[in-house]
């Protein structure tokens, strides 16, 4: 039985990954950590804590799953790192100086430490998918669509598929004339490669992106719509037993399905 503290229980994320691990025959929630509701009972006599640390040295678990808020993260997976526990982490937002920091600390600790942009498989199977494409078209636009609460803009999503396709073209924009902005940031942020990302935050969205490639006489769209947070939790879950049993750094579902 793994035993798992979740760090953001609260949120609507953290709440399904809450039941999720509740419901699974291989877990065992043992805490769970957020800044609001604390001391509410959330599973099995498991309460809200309010310090991750703390709740980490009392309950001792395996692993934390994170789905907390970009400007804590990082803090929350060195908390971890530091502490013996293994970090699955959800949140988006990490720069790649603080990757490489996790990674360090990852490799030195002798821990896993799992971080995916996204936990959907339908999403890591378009995410390949706008891979395997990209090396037959030379332009490219990545939008993804959210929520207006979603506090990082573009998503970790659109930033690892731009990443994904560099590695098999150079530049996503040959052709394209030369461009004035009359309003600034018209076209979108450029990315790896020279990939514009849109980023569109509107009520009514949950998660979605659509990767658009051209070339002379056709358009190839390639697009992933998560409409239930159910669909990330068999993803969560496969990471959490892995990063339990494998001391590696691993950023990506796509690198264990």
């Amino acid at each position: 039985m793994i035993k798992v503290g979740v760090s953001g229980a609260m949120g609507k994320m953290g709440k399904e990954v809450v039941n999720a691990v509740c419901n699974s025959d291989d877990f065992e929630l043992v805490c769970a950590v957020d800044v609001i509701e604390l001391d509410t009972e959330i599973c099995k006599d498991v309460r809200i804590k309010g310090d991750l640390k703390a709740a980490i040295q009392i309950a001792k678990p395996d692993v934390i799953i994170d789905f907390t808020q970009p400007k804590f993260v990082f803090e929350n997976a060195k908390i971890c790192l530091e502490n013996g526990v293994r970090p699955v982490i959800g949140t988006t937002g990490l720069s790649e100086e603080q990757l490489k920091t996790l990674k360090e600390m990852t490799e030195k600790n002798n821990l896993g430490c799992f971080i995916a942009p996204n936990f959907s498989t339908g999403a890591v199977l378009m995410m390949k998918f706008a891979q395997i494409a990209a090396k037959y078209f030379d332009n490219a636009e990545i939008i993804e669509l959210h929520h207006n609460q979603k506090k990082d803009a573009p998503s970790g999503t659109a930033i690892k598929t731009a990443q994904m396709m560099a590695e098999e073209n150079t530049s996503f924009s040959k052709g394209n004339c030369d461009e004035t902005e009359i309003i600034p940031c018209s076209r979108g942020g450029k990315a790896n490669a020279d990939i514009r990302i849109h980023s569109v935050r509107m009520p009514g969205y949950m998660a979605s992106q659509e990767v658009l490639f051209g070339s002379a006489g056709q358009i190839l769209s390639i697009r992933h719509d998560s409409v239930d947070r159910k669909c990330y939790m068999p993803g969560v879950l496969l990471a959490a037993k892995y990063t339990a049993e494998h001391n590696e750094f691993v950023y990506g579902l796509d690198n264990i399905l």
